[in-house]
Order: structure tokens, then sequence, then C-alpha cells
């Protein structure tokens, strides 16, 4: 048996002990053998590491994984991005800016200089508007995926959708630019743990577990020497914090929560859950939709929550996708009881994917 990091993960492994949350509800059983699906559940649930059972020699299996893979006839939706001017320029411009926030933070926590909260705000800003449009954004990070996932993509990612998150709850534009600055420092705890224990592939002892938890902690503290907002430190502070009070570092509840930590916590959730990993390329947004309708409407702010998913099925209506059946057709109505089930045309056929129980959106196309 050993403790590994969620993001070490891979499905075909056996869960050694019983994953509990923090109020003792049961997450996953002893003995249950990890899916693509389960992983992302405990993304959802701030689990960092668990316990699985030893390696064995055999392959790992993949469970969700198409039983067999066929070459499109024409470019996919992820490769028509890639190959789009807008996507080159998005990318040349995200790249510019990781490098810079990733100086600017090391700055302040290895020589202990102050923040230029302005500039980090400017560069992320710039980002989006090197993008088509607030609409694409989550297209081009999807397909960013390829890029160093470090804590500095992952925070500019953050800073990023929760920018577009505010816009859809029809914050002001300093209410939209401070969720960005506080999407962009969440993370900054992560920088006082050590680099080989944030990227450690095996076992994690339980002094390297503890030390990762503390991150929301130092982060906090760091931030109070530097001139900042309180919303910025509380979201540092609160990103793992659930409504239900299954969080931490303080199991809070509800409106105990800082509303801005609140949208950065689902930012920050939604950015894990669609990263790559190493047995699958980025996850279908509709998937993360569904694991969110299961799991989600306790855990985060009801109102917030689906604000941001509707927005983001919105965002695909009229593309065209793969069903779990394998049939191709264009998403053309948005069922609001089922988020995750839209309405696809297939030919002639509108299929209510709502009324199947068994029917999911596997890809776009």
């Amino acid at each position: 048996m050993k403790k590994v990091s969620v993001l070490q993960l891979v499905p075909g492994m056996t869960v050694a002990e019983s994953v509990l949350s923090y109020d003792h509800q049961l997450i996953l059983s002893k003995g249950t053998i990890l899916t693509d699906k389960l992983i992302t559940k405990l993304h959802l649930y701030g689990v960092l590491a668990i316990n699985v059972e030893e390696a064995r020699s055999a392959m790992p299996v993949f469970p969700d994984a198409p039983e067999a893979l066929t070459v499109p006839a024409e470019p996919s939706y992820s490769q028509r991005i890639k190959n789009s001017r807008s996507f080159q320029l998005f990318k040349q411009e995200y790249e510019l800016n990781v490098e810079s926030f990733k100086g600017m933070i090391n700055n302040m926590v290895e020589r202990n200089l102050k923040l230029d909260v302005d500039a980090l705000l400017r560069n992320a800003l710039d980002i989006i508007a090197s993008g088509r449009g607030q609409i694409g954004i989550l297209d081009m990070l999807q397909n960013m995926r390829d890029y160093d996932d470090s804590t500095f993509t992952h925070c500019l990612n953050v800073a990023l959708i929760s920018n577009l998150f505010a816009t859809w709850l029809k914050w002001s534009q300093a209410e939209i630019e401070m969720a960005t600055v506080c999407g962009l420092l969440h993370d900054i705890g992560k920088l006082l743990v050590p680099y080989n224990i944030i990227s450690k592939p095996g076992k994690l002892s339980v002094e390297e577990y503890a030390q990762i938890k503390k991150h929301p902690i130092s982060g906090y503290q760091l931030l109070l020497e530097q001139d900042v907002h309180d919303h910025v430190r509380y979201s540092a502070l609160m990103h793992h914090e659930r409504c239900d009070g299954t969080g931490y570092p303080m199991r809070l509840v509800g409106k105990q929560i800082d509303r801005y930590a609140c949208i950065v916590a689902i930012a920050d959730v939604y950015d894990a859950m669609t990263a790559s990993r190493v047995y699958r390329g980025p996850m279908c947004p509709f998937r993360v939709i569904e694991i969110f309708e299961a799991e989600g409407f306790q855990k985060y702010n009801v109102e917030f929550l689906l604000v941001f998913l509707e927005n983001v099925v919105n965002s695909y209506l009229q593309n065209r996708c793969r069903l779990s059946d394998s049939r191709e057709g264009t998403i053309i109505y948005v069922n609001r009881s089922k988020l995750s089930r839209p309405t696809v045309k297939i030919g002639d056929e509108y299929v209510n994917i709502g009324d199947h129980e068994n029917l999911t959106i596997s890809e776009l196309l």
C-alpha cells in the first residue's frame, strides 16, 4: 500500500483504504478500481492523495477508454482550434506571460520583493485580449494542455477562467478584475512546498502530505506581507473550503466563505478536472459538467455553479459531437434540468440525451 497524489493516479489502480471526506462521508470504498471519472471525482472533493495497492507488473487498464480508435476524416474540433490564427496568438501571449508571472512571483517568495499587482493583472488581461473573445477562452485553455502543468500555469488558467466566470455573473469591471487577481494568486502557498513533493510521482509520506495541505494557510500568510485586497488573501486561504463544511483548512460553511473564493474554487476544480493526464488528453467538458451536476451542488455556491455550468454548455451550442454510442450530431438545445445532457440533432432525428440514461456526449468534434 502507498499514498499517491491524485495527480499521479491512473485508471486501473485499486483503492487500498476507504476515502472519506472531512466530515467522514464515504467517497470511495476500499477495493474500488479507479476509473477516469472516479479520479476526477476526487478533485471535486478536494482530495489531495489516497492510499492505493502497490503496483503490479501488468499494465493498468483504462475502463473509460474507447475500445477502438478511429481516424477522423476531417480535422477534429481540437485540431481546428490549434490550427487557427487566434490560437497561435493566444498561445504566444500565454507563454510570454507565464514566464513574466513566474519571475514576479519568485521574486516575491525568494527575495521578499513587493508584488506589482497592476502588472500581473495587465498581463492576464493581455492574454484575454489576444484570444478570439471571451466565449473562446475555455476553448483556448482546453487546447493548451500540452503546456507545462506547473503551479504557475494552473494559477494563470484559474485567473482566466475566474475572469470569464465573473463576467457571466454580470459583476462590475472592478469586480471582474478582482476575481482575476484572486485566481492568479490563489495557489501561491504551493510555492512554499518543495517542488519534489508537488511533482512526486510515487508514494507520499505522512509529512509530505501534511505539507501540501498547509498551502492555503501558507498562501494567506505570504499575502499578508503584500499590498493586496482581503478578497485576494481570503481566496488563497479559502479556495479548498466547501459550502457543506467538508473543505479545509477551517471547514467553513456557506456564507462564511468569501464570494471571490467561491468562484475561484469552482474555476480551480474545473481546471484540474479538464487537465490532461498521462492516460488521456483533456476531458470532454460535458463529462466534467456531469460530475459537477452529480456531486457539486452541495459543495459549491449553487447560484454561482449553475451560472458557470450553463454558460459552459451554451458556449458549445452548434458544435458537433460524438455520443457514447458512436453516433455523431450537432448540439442544438440546452436542457437546464440536465445541463450535461443537451438535445443533439443527428441527421433528421432530434435526440434528447436527458431521456436516455446510458447516453452521454463523449467527445467534441
